[in-house]
């Protein structure tokens, strides 16, 4: 994977795209996916020798396979955000809540964590804005493990204010997201997989494969609300879940 990894860091660097026509059969599995972010990683210096401090994970339903990406430092910013200084070439946003680990985990404690008990582990919650982007020309002809390799066509990453974490109905949790001068977009109960804390195990097993300890601290945004969005350069997007807080970030 070193070769795609390599592609894709001159991408990130040179703010280009590619032709993902070469690449599409050069990636067997999502374990080399996860071994090309690894190297694309090191190749930006993202992280150094550290755990990523924030991550993304989702997926369509429980009973889909779940993903999982870093996120670049560079790329996260408290709301309100201003994104004009940074390059996105198809952009959408995605609204999300956030979790935040409030102790350390373990590779073993990763192991034995359950969906029922893991929210235990989490001290706070966000409204979160995913930018969304790729570093392939026509993403849509990517296939999902080249995207799932470019970090899940990641762009960056709005917090909001931190809220002390509690259990919800999620069912009931309304969402409203505004982007420029557009009609809002209203949901609710529209998270994918009814719950954002659910995916906790799965994404903490991810996170200590290596062997590795997750900090307290570290963050995960755990799905889209409103799948994704359209934006533009220099429009404006909120996003709001009543009872948790607000995020706002300009492009």
């Amino acid at each position: 994977m070193t070769d795609l990894a390599s592609t894709l860091a001159s991408a990130w660097r040179e703010g280009r795209t590619l032709d993902a026509a070469p690449w599409q059969d050069g990636i067997a599995d999502a374990a080399q996916a996860y071994d090309a972010q690894d190297r694309l990683a090191q190749a930006m210096g993202w992280f150094g020798t550290a755990v990523p401090g924030h991550w993304k994970s989702g997926g369509p339903s429980r009973e889909a396979v779940l993903t999982h990406a870093p996120l670049p430092p560079s790329g996260v910013r408290a709301s309100v955000a201003d994104y004009s200084d940074m390059h996105f070439h198809r952009p959408g946003i995605e609204s999300e809540i956030a979790l935040r680990l409030g102790s350390a985990v373990t590779p073993e404690a990763a192991a034995a964590l359950t969906p029922e008990g893991a929210a235990a582990l989490v001290d706070a919650m966000t409204v979160s804005i995913e930018i969304v982007d790729s570093r392939w020309e026509d993403p849509a002809n990517a296939s999902a493990l080249l995207r799932l390799a470019d970090l899940q066509s990641h762009g960056a990453l709005v917090l909001g204010a931190w809220v002390p974490y509690a259990p919800r109905d999620w069912a009931a949790q309304t969402c409203e997201t505004r982007i420029g001068a557009h009609a809002p977009d209203l949901r609710q109960g529209a998270h994918s997989l009814g719950d954002p804390a659910w995916l906790l195990p799965t994404w903490l097993r991810h996170a200590t494969r290596h062997g590795a300890t997750v900090p307290a601290g570290t963050v995960v945004t755990t799905g889209s609300w409103v799948g994704v969005l359209p934006i533009r350069k220099g429009e404006t997007v909120a996003v709001e879940f009543p009872g948790i807080g607000r995020a706002e970030a300009r492009l």
